[in-house]
């Protein structure tokens, strides 16, 4: 279909660290060479991560770095869940108890309508909760950067 699915999940290294997954540096260097790959061989081919929105752990300014992320690397997430307590994980222990059973660490639980508005800071109907977003953590200056994106004035095909 000249896609294909990877799943990072995530890429700041505080929410990763709760998932137990690597660094995002592992997403970033198989990015590389994917599009390396596809280059060499003449393919145009896409790479589409999946992510997780508001997993134990994340903060809004997290969700802020994905965006950011996303926004430099030109991704634009086609599959996007919202964590969901699923019984018996560890990331549901960590949600209703504030706390990773392995470490006993104090661990974030977010609202999760910011953080995927973050995550979909291209679709126009997010523009107002991803300007609250950034207010509350303070990045106003970021209000023009994602803005200023073209997939706010052209349709995605």
């Amino acid at each position: 279909s000249g896609t294909l699915k990877v799943a990072p999940e995530h890429i700041s290294d505080n929410v990763l660290s709760c998932m137990h997954k690597p660094s995002k540096e592992v997403f970033v260097e198989f990015t590389r060479k994917y599009k390396e790959t596809n280059k060499r061989l003449g393919l145009k081919q896409y790479l589409i991560p999946y992510l997780i929105s508001s997993h134990p752990g994340s903060t809004l300014e997290d969700a802020c770095e994905l965006s950011l992320f996303l926004k430099k690397y030109g991704f634009v997430p086609d599959q996007v869940q919202d964590f969901y307590p699923t019984p018996g994980t560890l990331a549901t222990c960590m949600y209703y108890t504030g706390l990773d059973p392995l470490t006993m660490e104090n661990v974030y639980v977010e609202e999760k309508k910011m953080q995927r508005a973050l995550i979909h800071f291209h679709k126009k109907e997010n523009r107002r909760t991803v300007e609250a977003a950034l207010k509350k953590v303070g990045r106003e200056d970021l209000i023009p950067v994602f803005f200023s994106h073209k997939y706010h004035t052209k349709k995605r095909k």
